[in-house]
């Protein structure tokens, strides 16, 4: 079966039942590839789906890359596992059969700093699906969407309890009086995996903030795996000057994008 065709009964289209991971390539090299193979298996282990096998795995992004003739480029490949045909409902067929789908698409990355505005949408904290990276992503749709819709690039979530989550694709971080903060995984934060490298780099601290809190910093950006470092230059507004920090954790990671 052609690995772009999905199976109407398959529960990743229908529920939104499955994970994914978007992977960096340069030059058809992988970028913290063992770190995301690591995190889809932990989907896995949540969801209750075999894990796998890492070797397909790296085997269909090479081929994916392949075909849309973007070996030498700087690429985004998206691995989605999801749990496989199944009938009507809810439940799943024991045992599943999950289902790859790979796909790859030129990735350049953003040379400007990012506008940020407060989204409407609240993520729910106690769900196990907002730390995890399903594929039942509508919430961050609807807040990319406000975010546009106003003219800025991206969009900040609170959680229901009115802290500090996350971007609709990026994790965030903040200066303020010098020192560096992240809202806490409990926070319903996605352990991003360049959250994990900035939490290696540099001393941060891992919080619950409001959004009050938040707009007294001195300066903030966003992470993710395709943009590295973005520094934030307004957000909700607020126009927030570049910092010697960010700068110098732009620098230390250069070397991964």
């Amino acid at each position: 079966m052609d690995p772009q065709v999905i199976p109407i009964d398959d529960r990743g289209f229908l529920l939104g039942d499955g994970l994914f991971e978007t992977v960096l390539f340069q030059a058809g090299q992988p970028v913290l590839w063992g770190a995301h193979v690591l995190r889809l298996g932990r989907g896995c282990e949540a969801l209750g789906l075999p894990l796998p096998d890492a070797n397909r795995l790296k085997a269909e992004a090479a081929r994916a890359l392949k075909d849309r003739r973007l070996g030498q480029a700087r690429a985004a490949v998206r691995l989605t596992w999801t749990a496989g045909s199944g009938g009507r409902g809810l439940s799943r067929p024991e045992p599943p059969t999950p289902r790859l789908i790979v796909s790859a698409a030129a990735a350049p990355r953003p040379e400007t700093p990012a506008s940020v505005m407060v989204s409407t949408i609240r993520r729910n904290a106690r769900s196990p699906s907002a730390r995890l990276k399903t594929l039942a992503y509508v919430d961050n749709v609807l807040a990319r969407r406000e975010a546009e819709a106003e003219g800025a690039e991206e969009a900040l979530l609170l959680n229901t309890a009115g802290h500090v989550a996350c971007a609709a694709a990026a994790n965030i971080f903040w200066i303020t009086g010098g020192s560096l903060y992240t809202p806490s995984l409990g926070c319903g934060v996605l352990d991003g995996i360049l959250r994990a490298q900035v939490l290696a780099s540099a001393p941060v601290q891992e919080v619950r903030a409001n959004l009050d809190t938040l707009l007294k910093c001195e300066a903030a950006f966003l992470t993710n795996s395709l943009i590295g470092i973005r520094p934030i230059k307004t957000l909700a507004g607020r126009f927030l000057q570049p910092h010697p920090m960010i700068e110098t954790l732009g620098k230390d990671l250069a070397h991964l994008f």
